[in-house]
């Protein structure tokens, strides 16, 4: 899985959505993203009354998913970081980005859809993960249809590291990522990354990074999306660009006419 498009929810926030912003693009390329995307909006149109034609993005960090998603959608793209927003501002100038909290955005309209990638990830207690329902509740339309794609379910969850990056011109950037659970018996487990930067004179340094991630059961997950209003279901999904991974996506749908 591409595991980059993620967004920090806690005033602890990860360097790489801060000072390390502006490496999002060599560390994540948008051309990954494409053959997820389009699972994702098959999906979204799948559950929907009507053809939706509107998407609000909870955690749209860099907007990789976004500028795949913006073909057939009209975005509205909601993130924390200022430094994600303006790299996604880059990429995708044609959508409307706003700086804002998952957990209590309040923007005074609906959409057809309402779509959150893995930054569903930093909801690290029941509390914040029932806040962002309702927040996706709240602005989804009636006979809209609301998807949270997270990286791992607690049933699924299995320690892992991966590697990669990219380069543009003279900067390059190379990570390593590891993902493990100190302590099974709560709802986080760590992703330790490694940054190794090479900039424009050539120099190269090393950064690391700790996240704090949520991980929590499959029934938690349909019982918070049910209280909050919808009616839950889960969907196994094979990535295509990495069909070995599997990951699980969990819909809700609004009740009503659209």
């Amino acid at each position: 899985m591409t595991g980059w498009e993620r967004v920090v929810r806690s005033s602890d926030e990860p360097r790489l959505y801060d000072e390390l912003a502006s490496w999002w693009p060599l560390l994540s390329a948008p051309a990954d993203y494409a053959g997820e995307a389009v699972l994702y909006g098959d999906l979204l149109r799948g559950a929907c009354v009507e053809p939706p034609r509107t998407l609000l993005e909870l955690g749209s960090g860099g907007g990789n998913t976004a500028s795949h998603l913006k073909q057939d959608f009209e975005l509205t793209l909601v993130d924390p970081s200022p430094g994600m927003l303006a790299v996604s501002r880059a990429l995708n100038p044609e959508c409307t980005h706003i700086e804002g909290d998952m957990r209590t955005l309040r923007l005074e309209r609906v959409f057809d859809t309402v779509f959150v990638h893995d930054a569903i990830m930093y909801m690290t207690t029941l509390d914040d993960l029932r806040q962002a329902m309702t927040t996706a509740f709240t602005h989804c339309r009636p006979g809209g249809a609301a998807l949270f794609v997270p990286d791992h379910v607690r049933e699924g969850f299995q320690p892992s590291t991966s590697h990669g990056g990219h380069d543009d011109g003279r900067r390059g950037l190379r990570y390593l990522e590891w993902s493990w659970d100190p302590d099974p018996g709560d709802t986080t487990f760590l992703v330790d990354y490694a940054f190794l930067l090479r900039d424009a004179d050539g120099s190269v340094r090393g950064e690391q990074d700790r996240h704090v991630e949520g991980l929590f059961a499959r029934d938690e997950w349909l019982r918070l999306l049910t209280e909050a209003g919808f009616a839950a279901s889960t969907h196994p999904l094979a990535l295509p660009d990495e069909p070995e991974l599997s990951i699980e996506a969990f819909v809700g749908r609004r009740h009503g006419p659209a």
